[in-house]
């Protein structure tokens, strides 16, 4: 993206929709009670865990390493580096909920089945069908994340941390989300800032935000996003969330440096002040 200037986007996104904000809830229900509702997804098969690894990732008896969809949580600190808060509380808890169910889980492939790193994606189940990854969003021990096509289970997800934000549990007992005038570096964030504009080219649709910041949706997942008003939308201060990227090394005049892509709706939506 070139532009730094608002321009229409077509006629793509041209529905207006009551779309709600995603990372703001007014549920009032208990969180234990939205990760019941996440529904015990078909064509699963039971597996033995060997290890608990972190808050979102486990390691089989059949050598396989899973990484659990929907959930993103505090990385721990590697190589000497320090574990983000909450970080050791999520790996606890996970490693409580597996224990709780003798170390058997019932795993529903997501349908990509595996990241670029080799893991299987999957949605994890204990003896009495209970979602893990809801279980640990809902008590405010990670984030939730839609990422396409393994979206299945994104609405009773977003649920449960409206719950968990609004008790202001865990990650959200202080407001966790970052400027978008403030990104220091990449990686994982919940980032907040002001719409300036949009632009839909061969590379998809790109939402301009304050700062120096570029949100992008890809042209296979434009569609998924056609509800959402954001021509109303600009001017107004947005959430996103998702893997900031750095552009440096490929830096041009009037190019964003920062980089956040999406593929499902559920990561975008208004903000709303609840801190």
């Amino acid at each position: 993206m070139r532009c730094r200037r608002p321009s229409p986007h077509g006629s793509t996104l041209k529905k207006a929709s009551l779309w709600g904000a995603f990372f703001v809830s007014t549920l009032a229900i208990a969180p234990l009670a939205l990760a019941a509702a996440c529904p015990l997804l078909p064509g699963g098969q039971e597996v033995e865990v060997r290890q608990v690894v972190d808050g979102d990732t486990l390691r089989l008896v059949d050598g396989r390493s899973v990484r659990l969809i929907g959930i993103n949580a505090p990385e721990l600190g590697r190589s000497g580096g320090k574990a983000q808060p909450y970080a050791e509380d999520a790996r606890r808890r996970l490693q409580a909920l597996v224990d709780a169910s003798d170390d058997r889980l019932r795993l529903v492939p997501g349908r990509e089945a595996t990241d670029h790193y080799g893991r299987t994606l999957a949605h994890l189940y204990d003896r009495q069908g209970r979602n893990l990854e809801a279980q640990l969003i809902a008590e405010g021990l990670g984030y939730a994340v839609a990422i396409a096509p393994n979206t299945r289970l994104a609405g009773c997800q977003v649920a449960a941390e409206g719950a968990a934000r609004k008790a202001r549990l865990g990650v959200w007992k202080k407001d966790p989300t970052l400027s978008a005038t403030h990104i220091q570096e990449s990686g994982f964030a919940v980032v907040q800032g002001r719409l300036q504009g949009i632009e839909r080219n061969r590379g998809g649709l790109w939402l301009q935000f304050d700062g120096d910041l570029v949100v992008n949706v890809p042209n296979r997942f434009v569609d998924a996003f056609a509800e959402l008003p954001l021509q109303q939308w600009i001017g107004r201060q947005l959430e996103a969330r998702g893997w900031i990227v750095d552009r440096s090394r490929r830096q041009e005049a009037g190019r964003a440096r920062w980089q956040l892509t999406l593929s499902d709706p559920h990561m975008l939506g208004l903000r709303v002040e609840s801190f």
